[in-house]
């Protein structure tokens, strides 16, 4: 891959304020995990589209020791909850392929798709990152001591992110 973006998704990215250009990728600002999406030409009208989602693996948000059945059985949890990761976007969106691989204490969401529109494509790609950080959330495991990121979007739930909230459960 060249450092060379397609023009029509360079100027949708950078007039979008919840990406920062870093290379040939556009980091998403908004989220406390690492998105970043790129794009590159087709034969077609449509570009192509890759967003990557960097989560911490499970043994490695925590203080302590996870066992491997726990963890495996979470990474599969996680990984058949991301399928649905099409329905945070307001569109009717195919990925051309989707998977979810552990690199580096990381579970690594891939998403790739195609889409015409290149202005419509920052808003997705921002809400996709985050519907994979809310389902990361939403999938941790009780009775373990967390690290941040991990134990400050927990303490940031339990907050209320900053309501008056301090009744009732925790809202994940």
């Amino acid at each position: 891959m060249t450092d060379t973006l397609p023009d029509r998704a360079v100027r949708a990215f950078e007039g979008h304020d919840a990406f920062e250009r870093d290379g040939r990728w556009f980091e998403v600002t908004t989220t406390r995990f690492d998105g970043r999406a790129t794009a590159t030409e087709t034969d077609e009208w449509a570009l192509s589209y890759t967003l990557e989602v960097r989560a911490p693996m499970l043994s490695a948000a925590t203080e302590g020791d996870v066992g491997s059945a726990v963890e495996d059985g979470w990474f599969d949890t996680y990984e058949l909850r991301l399928e649905d990761t099409d329905m945070a976007v307001r569109h009717d969106i195919e990925f051309d392929d989707y998977r979810l691989v552990e690199e580096a204490d990381d579970a690594v969401a891939v998403f790739e798709f195609e889409w015409e529109n290149a202005d419509h494509v920052p808003p997705m790609a921002k809400a996709m990152t985050e519907y994979v950080e809310g389902t990361y959330m939403e999938g941790i495991v009780p009775g373990y001591e967390y690290r941040p990121p991990v134990s400050e979007l927990l303490s940031r739930a339990r907050s209320g992110a900053g309501e008056d909230n301090s009744s009732g459960p925790m809202p994940l």
